[in-house]
């Protein structure tokens, strides 16, 4: 996964959520944003996704614009996207929130979508959860269904946005690691995090996204570890005191 960004800058009125970001990954396989809340992650993977348009600056994921002629929506059905809210079709069960995207969204013929869907629904130990609407399930199993559609097309890039933020630390746990065997299975990620621990031991690169720029940016350890900037050294300190 290679990711390029000059000077990335998305404004909501007088706010910059993006602030000339720069940032150079080459060849990363999961690819972690960390940092204070606020500092431009989600905006971030937005961009990213296609599913912001960059008020000014240049970016590009894998050779592509996701904003430009060749990203947009063809961009955006090549990925996967789960988000802090699940985004669950409440009025569907779990299984047809799966099998819907890919039928209205990528094309699949009912049957196609019915055979991906099992893969990904049997994958995430879902089975016994199918027909269940999503106030039905708990909080992880919702994820889990998030996740189950973000990957039943078998996307390019997984984009997750705090993928724990909601759950309890049995929820959590289970969730990380499902995420962390699809990175060992060799999906390309890349999310934002709180959980350091989680930051460490699937991704190959982290950056650090404060203010809207990258204060820090580097591998999994060095940055964890030896962090270089004082912002980088400052948040951590905090995040890491109860680890």
């Amino acid at each position: 996964m290679d990711i390029s960004a000059a000077a990335l800058t998305k404004r909501y009125g007088p706010l910059a959520a993006l602030d000339a970001l720069d940032l150079e990954v080459q060849g990363a396989r999961v690819m972690a944003l960390i940092g204070p809340s606020g500092g431009g992650k989600s905006t971030l993977l937005r961009a990213i996704g296609g599913l912001e348009l960059p008020t000014s600056g240049a970016l590009a994921v894998n050779g592509v614009d996701p904003s430009g002629k060749d990203g947009g929506l063809s961009w955006r059905r090549r990925n996967g996207f789960l988000f802090q809210q699940f985004n669950l079709f409440p009025h569907l069960t779990a299984y047809r929130n799966v099998t819907l995207p890919l039928e209205k969204v990528h094309g699949h013929a009912p049957e196609k979508a019915k055979s991906l869907a099992d893969e990904s629904i049997e994958r995430f130990g879902l089975a016994a959860h199918a027909h269940k609407l999503p106030a039905q399930l708990s909080g992880g199993q919702q994820q889990r269904v998030g996740l189950a559609r973000a990957i039943a097309h078998r996307p390019e890039i997984l984009i997750l946005d705090e993928p724990t933020s909601a759950l309890d630390p049995e929820m959590t746990a289970e969730v990380l690691e499902l995420i962390g065997e699809l990175a060992t299975g060799g999906q390309r990620i890349i999310l934002s995090t709180h959980e350091m621990g989680f930051a460490r031991a699937v991704a190959d690169q982290i950056a650090l996204i404060a203010a809207g720029k990258v204060a820090e940016h580097g591998t999994a350890a060095g940055v964890l570890e030896s962090p270089r900037e004082e912002i980088t050294q400052r948040f951590l300190s905090k995040v890491m005191r109860f680890a």
